[in-house]
């Protein structure tokens, strides 16, 4: 039996931002589920965070997701596994009030966990670990050593795994802390990593800076011949376009193909500005192909940059920056420092 497995979906991203949404639903609509259906898979596992908010879901959130995500397992008689995330939660410390399991009783074919759960499917035992706090530490570690499941499905704060790319988590638990099982399969961070058994699958898609350029897609399980298979998601939401008027001639650089730029967040990092004539009119054919958000980075925004590499250092995502301006603090002992920046970020992504 083949199962899918997708995780930080994080519906209402972006303070609810309809260009999210519907890039959103090309990802489930156009890709994910035709390629479930070619596969024949009808069995779902999410590992948790599937909404955003952890206080309010939004009332155009809800109906959004419900469309190209809840009611398209409905109609398609798939069948949903949720793990409740972090994000799921109300309260940090308890997972009693969360928004799966208030939200979406309607669905019969759909089952949430918030307590640490064994379940059979095709013939597969799985441990489906939620997300781990104050208030059911016990309960879970104590599950995590009596189950006689193979596989566990959680979303879990590791120590030692990278958060983003670069962005590595100095605190929580201890990866071998679930050494038992052949396989762990997390939610929670972003990026796709492996460490031993533990294996953090990464969001289905690009949310912010930070995903740059770093895949994003979801895996299918295998029960039979016990193996993971990744599957790409071919659609991303952020480019940065580079400015070089140098390289090419004026017919070349206005004769490029930017359709590919339509609703997403564009970057235009500028190496070499020759004919500021010339740029204005390329800005504005980028702005005709309707971006989401179109920037532009220049060299002269900082006097004391010496080479091409640093102008393009400029258009680095947000959690670079801050990792590089607290490596330059030359602190002792920097990643407290770090991972507190890292979820002022997250955080400031929420605020309205």
């Amino acid at each position: 039996m083949k199962i899918a497995l997708i995780t930080d979906q994080h519906f209402g991203v972006r303070n609810d931002s309809l260009h999210f949404h519907e890039f959103f639903a090309k990802f489930y609509k156009e890709f994910f589920f035709p390629y479930l259906e070619e596969q024949g898979i009808t069995t779902i596992i999410e590992l948790g965070d599937i909404f955003d908010r952890r206080k309010y879901v939004n009332f155009d959130t809800l109906i959004r997701c419900r469309d190209y995500w809840f009611d398209e397992i409905s109609r398609r008689n798939l069948t949903l596994h949720c793990i409740v995330g972090n994000h799921d939660i109300y309260f940090k410390n308890t997972n009693r009030v969360n928004a799966p399991s208030l939200l979406l009783q309607e669905y019969p074919d759909l089952h949430v966990y918030d307590d640490p759960t064994d379940v059979n499917i095709g013939g597969t035992n799985f441990l489906m670990m939620p997300w781990i706090n104050s208030e059911n530490y016990d309960v879970c570690m104590s599950a995590a050593q009596q189950s006689n499941s193979s596989i566990m499905m959680s979303h879990l704060e590791l120590a030692g795994f990278e958060m983003y790319r670069g962005a590595v988590n100095d605190h929580g638990l201890s990866h071998k802390e679930f050494a038992k099982f052949d396989y762990v399969f997390s939610g929670h961070f972003h990026h796709k990593s492996s460490k031993d058994n533990v294996h953090y699958l990464g969001s289905p898609y690009e949310m912010t800076w930070s995903d740059y350029n770093d895949d994003r897609g979801f895996h299918i399980y295998d029960t039979e011949k016990n193996d993971l298979t990744y599957v790409k998601n071919p659609y991303r939401m952020f480019y940065k376009v580079f400015y070089d008027d140098t390289e090419k001639t004026e017919q070349e650089m206005l004769d490029q193909d930017f359709s590919y730029i339509k609703d997403t967040y564009v970057k235009v990092v500028v190496k070499q500005k020759n004919n500021p004539y010339l740029f204005d009119v390329f800005v504005d054919k980028l702005n005709l192909q309707l971006p989401a958000h179109l920037q532009v980075v220049e060299d002269n925004f900082n006097l004391d940059i010496e080479d091409d590499s640093d102008i393009i250092d400029e258009a680095e995502d947000t959690v670079s920056i801050i990792k590089k301006y607290i490596g330059n603090l030359n602190l002792d002992n920097p990643k407290p420092v770090e991972n507190l920046f890292y979820e002022l970020y997250h955080d400031a992504l929420s605020v309205e």
